[in-house]
């Protein structure tokens, strides 16, 4: 089997334009992957097209020279844009090996390691930064079936905060907290917001309402203040969203401060992922990958969950995006009671609804302003 072509489509989801792939081959087998990446959805498209004619004519099953010929050959360090563009080719390779064996990918992962797969929600809290806002919509939340949700408490805060902001993010949390009870997971977001001090400071401040972690905290090129925060802190720290190779990942684990690694397969590829996760593994963590792209890279977290034993929780954004984005894939991804199974047709599982999608062009104000006041309401940013 060889592939014949490479095809890109962007989707404008209003608060992150989604990039979708699909691989042709000589055997008239698909398959589709993602590379998402805010703010950079046109910059990730031209990569893809830059570097196809790497792969033009490769098998799609050898993955693992795929993956050095679209960084390893190319002698060039492109970050997060390379990696988006190695994974969105490499997954729909993975959703060619399904098709072609006729068994889901988490099957081809090393199999069923879980009955099901627990979620967190996120991108629920759309209502205002205060904490009335927070408490109504946690309700709804778990009344949803939700044993989990995530949320980044702290407005537009970057490094440090005045100690009215400091404040209002203790109360949203705290809030969180009462209206969930005592007995659901909630996890806070920070975002790479924080100097070291200033985290540490919410650590503190936080840890009354028993968060299950206190995530991205500082930001994560200077790993020295990662494991600073992690040692310190008396909430757990989650972080890795961010790295895009396995010796990132090296670096963070040898320090063993870290312990819940959220490794982000839109820009390792599944093939690094399973192998990071392995490196996790080997350090006694656990992994809650980040899926906080589009709606292929949900599905690809919930074969990577399932076919890893250290797998602990799946983030979800699905049931929170607007109604439409289940309509440009088929059969929609459900979660059910805050349990999800992946799905169980061969590769992905899932197929791309082309006429659909096109119905939502891309636009350049679909990017999520992390850093600008009102940016969790996740509305299109005006020019």
């Amino acid at each position: 089997m060889k592939i014949t072509d490479v095809r890109t489509y962007i989707v404008g989801n209003p608060w992150k334009n989604w990039l979708f792939v699909q691989l042709d081959t000589d055997e008239g087998l698909t398959g589709l992957g993602e590379g998402t990446l805010n703010g950079l959805a046109k910059t990730v498209e031209a990569a893809i097209h830059e570097l196809k004619h790497l792969v033009l004519g490769m098998d799609p099953f050898d993955v693992e020279t795929i993956s050095l010929k679209l960084i390893r050959d190319v002698y060039s360090d492109g970050g997060q844009v390379q990696g988006s563009a190695l994974a969105a080719i490499e997954t729909a390779c993975w959703d060619i090996m399904g098709k072609a064996t006729g068994q889901p990918i988490y099957k081809l992962l090393g199999g069923r390691c879980h009955d099901k797969l627990r979620c967190y929600a996120n991108g629920w809290y759309r209502g205002g930064n205060d904490e009335e806002s927070f408490y109504s919509q946690a309700k709804e939340v778990v009344e949803k079936g939700y044993t989990a949700l995530k949320f980044d408490p702290f407005g537009a805060a970057w490094r440090t905060v005045e100690r009215a902001d400091f404040a209002n993010a203790v109360r949203n949390i705290a809030a969180v907290r009462q209206a969930v009870g005592p007995d659901v997971d909630i996890l806070i977001e920070g975002h790479n917001r924080f100097s070291v001090h200033t985290a540490l400071q919410f650590a503190e401040a936080m840890a009354p309402y028993s968060p299950t972690w206190f995530e991205a905290p500082v930001p994560p090129s200077r790993v020295s203040s990662v494991v600073e925060v992690a040692k310190r802190s008396p909430v757990p720290i989650a972080c890795g969203e961010d790295y895009y190779n396995r010796e990132q990942f090296a670096e963070l684990l040898k320090h063993d401060a870290v312990h819940i690694i959220q490794l982000e397969p839109q820009f390792l590829g599944l093939t690094a992922s399973k192998q990071i996760a392995g490196m996790v593994h080997a350090h006694n963590g656990v992994t809650a990958p980040h899926s906080a792209q589009g709606p292929i890279c949900s599905i690809v977290c919930s074969h990577l969950n399932m076919a890893t034993p250290n797998f602990f929780i799946h983030e979800i954004f699905d049931d929170f995006n607007h109604s439409w984005a289940q309509d440009i894939f088929t059969p929609p991804f459900k979660v059910v009671n805050g349990y999800l199974q992946p799905p169980e047709r061969p590769g992905l599982g899932v197929e791309f609804n082309l006429e659909e999608a096109a119905k939502y062009p891309y636009a350049p104000g679909h990017w999520l302003p992390l850093f600008k006041q009102g940016w969790e309401k996740r509305e299109p940013v005006e020019s």
